[in-house]
């Protein structure tokens, strides 16, 4: 392994000057974050798709039953750019207007095999997930976000990558914004050093009730880790606040309080976030160690078969940038290739299911 850069120091804390540390302004400027398919490329997803068709389960889907050779080196750059680069792509173009849900999901699916191995997202044992309004109440505790049309306060999941493809948008609002974990930091440590220095110790999230064997309700979990070079980042605050209803839970101080609105204010100040539209076909793909993501309130349609709706897979890649320990000894459990493994709960199979439940 090469030796990680080194950090310049503000103090006793560090500043990282690396692909990482993005402005949203600058990102808007410029388009080299954004692949559309080809027409020869949509048509070797056709084909891959139509020979996959063929596996009764989607997730017995493996690399061989989805063959999309000249999307290889692509696709080695969208693994790149977003586990080591600036964190973030957006592919455009998959046809979902023609496609059946089984056959998007299938064509996502297929894609997902090229840049890591699918994990579960919830107790259920998802490892494709369906970001819908299930007309939940987003105030229960044991209520996450993607089941509701509620805004979304910036956070990372669970994961190595985050990917989304947009099935359908919403009538109104839903709006994607995303901002560098690395700029915020870097922010806090030029701006208020005692938020940062707040923010690498631990705080308590809760987990959803969905509780791995020998873990408890709760996980404690650092906002800011800098590890091997760059900054490790994992923030849910909706997480945090829930944890508060659970009684071995320490009382949040005001300092951490204070400290997070400071974060929050950040994530959402222009200068430092990226907008961007999802557009029916689209692919957004995040690295959750330095990407924090967030969603505007949305309006959806009133026909069922309208209403806006999201694939999502969480992705662990063996070749993921260094973790702090803590997220590999207390956080979750591991995959084969040492990286978290999404939520697992004693009893679970995993399953891809086509329809939200």
């Amino acid at each position: 392994m090469q030796n990680a850069p080194r950090a310049a120091r503000i103090g006793d804390l560090p500043i990282f000057d690396n692909e990482q540390s993005w402005y949203g302004p600058d990102m808007a400027a410029r388009d080299d974050w954004i692949h559309e398919f080809t027409r020869a490329q949509v048509a070797e997803i056709d084909a891959a798709v139509k020979q996959a068709e063929a596996v009764p389960d989607i997730i017995d889907i493996g690399r061989e039953h989805f063959a999309v050779p000249s999307l290889a080196p692509l696709l080695q750059r969208v693994h790149r750019e977003t586990l080591h680069g600036r964190g973030f792509i957006l592919l455009r173009g998959i046809p979902v207007e023609r496609y059946t849900v089984r056959q998007a999901a299938i064509a996502y699916w297929g894609l997902g095999l090229y840049l890591g191995e699918a994990v579960s997202q919830n107790g259920k044992g998802h490892v494709l997930g369906h970001v819908t309004n299930l007309g939940l109440d987003y105030a229960d505790p044991e209520v996450r976000g993607y089941q509701t049309s509620a805004r979304l306060n910036y956070h990372a999941d669970s994961s190595d990558l985050v990917a989304l493809l947009c099935l359908r948008a919403s009538k109104s609002g839903g709006l994607s914004s995303i901002a560098s974990s690395t700029t915020l930091w870097n922010e806090l440590v030029r701006t208020r050093p005692d938020h940062a220095r707040t923010l690498m110790q631990p705080l308590y999230y809760t987990r959803w009730g969905e509780i791995p064997e020998g873990k408890q309700p709760w996980a404690e979990i650092n906002v800011f880790t800098p590890c091997n070079g760059r900054m490790i980042a994992s923030y849910v605050r909706s997480s945090i606040n829930k944890s508060q209803t659970l009684p071995s839970v320490p009382r949040l101080t005001p300092a951490q309080v204070e400290a997070m609105d400071c974060l929050d204010a950040l994530a959402a100040d222009a200068r430092i976030h990226l907008d961007m539209e999802f557009r029916p076909g689209d692919i957004q793909i995040l690295c959750n160690h330095s990407i924090l993501h967030s969603r505007t309130a949305y309006v959806d349609w009133p026909e069922v078969e309208k209403r806006r709706h999201l694939l999502r897979l969480w992705l662990a890649c063996d070749d993921g940038p260094v973790l702090p320990q803590f997220m590999i000894d207390r956080f979750q459990g591991l995959t084969a290739g040492g990286r978290p493994d999404g939520i697992r709960v004693p009893g679970m199979c995993l399953v891809a299911p086509l329809d939200p439940v």
